[in-house]
């Protein structure tokens, strides 16, 4: 029984996404890449093609549209020579 609560509990869980993020967090998180970005000079598409994500989606995730995933919020860092934690600390989070 409790493996069935469970499936039904992360089935009711909403997924977090640019529309509903009600605190702003992925926008705060966006603003702080996008400034790193520039602060280094990288255009969106070259920034992009540097860490393998489409630009598209990159445009998305620095207008806190998408909630950039774990695995790219890393590779999104190392690009920026930084860590995941000072971006996130930067964000107020």
């Amino acid at each position: 029984m409790e493996f069935k609560a469970a499936l039904f509990e992360r089935w009711l869980m909403q997924r977090i996404s640019g529309q509903t993020d009600s605190d702003g967090a992925l926008l705060r998180v966006g603003d702080v890449i996008r400034q790193k970005r520039k602060a280094l000079n990288f255009s969106q598409e070259a920034f992009a093609d540097e860490v393998g994500i489409d630009r598209a989606h990159m445009g998305r995730i620095e207008r806190g549209e998408r909630n950039v995933t774990f695995l790219n919020l890393l590779r999104i860092a190392r690009a920026l020579g930084t860590l995941p934690s000072n971006i996130l600390t930067e964000a107020n989070l």
